[in-house]
């Protein structure tokens, strides 16, 4: 089809389409999680949040930095406290700050300049600079303590940078196989300790709790038998008590003999190797005039 047969001008046509891509090319987005730098003639103008956003086409650029955590890893050789050759794997969480994006764009050139030139130098020699300080035994059972001394020393180091350091996490430790297998018969050794330790421990528990439950028994049987001595005892000075005041009574009053004698006569006289015959019961002793 030919533009001919529509009577269009061609400088129409090619203003439209001038227009259009102008429209076009005015438009842009800034993506989540990133800051934009608005660069004229190349020179870094502005920065901007995420979103819709417009420029003048043809003369405007756009470059995104991540403001969004980031993670570097870096893998070096070291050597321990005892010059034991190891390699060790770090990695650092950062971000850039937000207000200050534009402001390392200027310096750096962008986040790869910045990370090459900056951050992972320092973040080495940050590293470098603990592992010596700890022997190897130390550094495998107590992570935690050189992951501080590293975080410390790279945010000393990045003082004055427009970033924030997250946190640090060692990786991995890699040992010579040798000092591994030496490392695991000692803690082997230890584990076989302490289990016995604790076997003497429960032992010695459980002897002292027969000792106690003998002494506990012994205890009892003892205050058993000072209580049936005790009432022993009681029911002794009860008896004597009782045949005191039954003695001072029959000496008081003699009718009291001949009372209990009728009391506990059956009612047949007694027989007597004399003879068969009845035989009068005779008191024999002394009445008061």
């Amino acid at each position: 089809m030919k533009v001919e047969k529509f009577n269009i001008p061609v400088k129409s046509i090619i203003v439209v389409a001038a227009v259009v891509i102008a429209g076009i090319g005015s438009v842009y987005t800034v993506n989540e999680g990133h800051i934009g730098i608005v660069k004229r003639f190349s020179e870094a103008k502005e920065q901007v949040n995420p979103g819709l956003h417009f420029k003048v086409p043809f003369i405007d650029s756009v470059e995104e930095i991540e403001v969004r955590t980031r993670k570097n890893e870096e893998k070096m050789a070291s050597s321990t406290k005892e010059q034991m050759p190891v390699t060790i794997s770090v990695s650092v969480n950062w971000t850039v700050d937000k207000t200050a994006a534009l402001e390392l764009f200027r310096q750096y050139g962008g986040l790869s300049q910045f990370e090459n030139r900056i951050l992972d130098p320092r973040f080495r020699a940050a590293t470098k600079d603990v592992i010596p300080q700890y022997d190897a035994e130390k550094l495998i059972q107590d992570r935690a303590s050189a992951i501080q001394a590293i975080e410390a020393n790279f945010i000393e180091e990045m003082k004055g940078f427009p970033v924030t350091v997250d946190n640090i996490q060692i990786e991995n430790i890699s040992l010579p196989a040798k000092y591994l297998t030496s490392i695991e018969t000692k803690q082997t050794e230890k584990n076989l300790a302490d289990a016995e330790k604790h076997k003497l421990a429960r032992q010695n528990l459980e002897a002292q709790r027969d000792v106690n439950t003998a002494k506990a028994k012994a205890d009892g049987i003892k205050l058993v038998a000072i209580a049936e001595a005790e009432s022993i005892r009681i029911k002794g000075l009860a008896e004597a008590e009782a045949i005191t005041a039954k003695a001072k009574a029959l000496g008081d009053n003699p009718l009291i003999v001949k009372l209990t004698e009728a009391q506990n006569w059956d009612g047949k006289l007694p027989a007597t190797v004399l003879g068969s015959s009845n035989m009068p019961i005779l008191d024999m002793r002394t009445t008061k005039n």
